[in-house]
């Protein structure tokens, strides 16, 4: 009865009927059919309210596959392994600290001989002070190869790594614990027009270290320094620019204020703006 299978026979009430098997069948598919109705109108519904949206969320899951926050060494060098594993015509870096560990030296030779190998054509810039790193020479002379370009520059920002002009790897942080994976063609374009402008300043590694020592008794590296001492930069901004230690720095400084007869900070720079040394030739 609760099924509505059986029914009262009508000439005895004391009886029940079967009903019939084609209507049993209609009275329980008609509600199963009826919510199956309703349902599919519900989701014909919802699919015309987001079918305006649908576009959009395609052109922003596009947008943020092209920057991608990488966290944690292990997953920074693994990134940058895949990149350099499957770039095949260039690769351009910026390397600001003139200074690195052996196991990172190790590391990059291990990257960058592959590359070399296949014929991939790489461009390296570095400070100045890149000059004076045994370690950094070492390396420079083992990358020894007409497809290895390598120059410095007063100071840079940075490290950048740019592979196939297609994916570009920028430090989000100091600790360089994280960074930016970017595949935006834009953004990628933009880098490699910053680089381009830096690497037609700089000055090839193999030409030996400009201006060692000017006429005017200050050296390159000093020079470099005056201009940073005179844009008003402290001296731990000016080491982290010029890639060195704080104390190097500062010994420069006592040297550039000998050279120049400076007895303080304030008539250093003075002096530095009146010597003229900032406008000559590089």
């Amino acid at each position: 009865m609760e099924f509505a299978l059986l029914h009262p026979d009508p000439d005895d009430p004391e009886w029940l009927r079967p009903v019939p098997p084609a209507v049993a069948l209609a009275q329980r598919l008609n509600p199963i059919e009826h919510e199956i109705t309703e349902r599919r109108r519900q989701s014909i519904q919802l699919s015309d309210a987001f079918a305006p949206f649908m576009a959009l969320g395609a052109q922003m899951s596009v947008s943020s596959d092209s920057i991608t926050v990488l966290e944690g060494s292990e997953r920074i060098n693994a990134a940058l392994d895949l990149a350099t594993s499957q770039c095949q015509t260039e690769m351009l870096t910026v390397q600001p600290s003139g200074h690195r560990p052996e196991h990172s030296l190790k590391q990059g030779l291990g990257r960058d001989r592959p590359l070399i190998e296949r014929g991939v054509r790489i461009r390296t810039l570095y400070p100045h002070t890149a000059r004076y790193s045994s370690e950094r020479l070492d390396y420079a002379a083992r990358l020894s190869d007409g497809k290895v370009e390598q120059r410095t520059i007063d100071g840079l920002v940075e490290r950048l790594i740019i592979c196939d002009q297609a994916v570009a790897f920028i430090p989000t942080r100091d600790d360089q614990k994280v960074a930016l994976e970017i595949r935006q063609p834009g953004l990628v374009s933009y880098l490699i027009k910053v680089f381009e402008f830096m690497w037609d300043h700089a000055v090839p590694l193999s030409a030996g270290t400009p201006y060692e020592t000017a006429p005017d008794g200050i050296t390159e590296i000093q020079h470099s320094i005056a201009k940073l001492l005179v844009e008003g930069h402290v001296d731990e901004a000016i080491a982290r620019r010029l890639g060195m230690n704080v104390r190097t720095c500062r010994a420069h400084i006592a040297k550039l204020a000998q050279a120049l007869g400076s007895g303080s900070r304030a008539q250093l720079g003075y002096l530095i703006a009146q010597s003229g040394i900032l406008d000559r030739d590089h």
